[in-house]
């Protein structure tokens, strides 16, 4: 199979295309063909040596959200899965390649009405959005402050929020993502990097 490799510490210019042994799923496991390979602030990180990630050297294909088709499956893995469109986690490495591996445990079927760029979106920060909204429990005429509300966490809590009937106030940086929050349905936005 095809992967991008991580060769070393840096910026994108260490990441390499190249072959890799194709994995084989073992127990509890199913084998992704990848469509959508998600790449979040962390791995930027851990990819420039700022956050080190146990277990994780270079060289290494980092990733750990995929969507795609359930290719293979392992041994005691229902055989229902083959073919189905999930989103999974890979345990943190192992998504920016062709194929990859994820635990039955963690696989989301995706609906046919939902693309699979979207849905690897949703993955990491909708999860988290919809732990914290659940927690939250904001309710129609309540005020909910949401910061950095045009990112991939904010943006779904400022929708989420305001579709609970809350007044959202977003906190962003920049002009632009003042627009976005405010597209989103953020009823009061501010740029946190205004000297006002």
């Amino acid at each position: 199979m095809r992967a991008v490799w991580w060769t070393r510490t840096g910026s994108a210019e260490v990441l390499v295309y190249g072959d890799a042994p194709d994995p084989v799923p073992g127990p509890g496991q199913l084998l992704v063909q990848v469509e959508v390979s998600g790449i979040s602030f962390i791995e930027t990180m851990v990819r420039s040596g700022r956050l080190p990630r146990p277990g994780v050297q270079p060289p290494a294909i980092l990733g750990n959200a995929v969507g795609g088709t359930v290719a293979a499956t392992g041994d005691d893995v229902d055989q229902a899965w083959l073919g189905r469109r999930v989103v999974s986690g890979t345990g943190g490495s192992g998504g920016y390649a062709e194929l990859a591996l994820a635990a039955v445990a963690d696989a989301v079927d995706v609906p046919p009405s939902l693309d699979l760029p979207t849905a690897v979106a949703l993955l990491a920060d909708g999860r988290t959005a919809l732990g914290l909204f659940r927690r939250a429990d904001p309710r129609h005429g309540e005020t909910v402050l949401v910061e950095a509300a045009a990112g991939g966490l904010g943006s779904v809590l400022v929708q989420l929020a305001v579709a609970a009937g809350a007044r959202v106030i977003g906190a962003v940086s920049g002009v632009r993502k003042m627009a976005v929050a405010r597209d989103l349905g953020a009823q009061l936005v501010l740029d946190y990097t205004a000297p006002d």
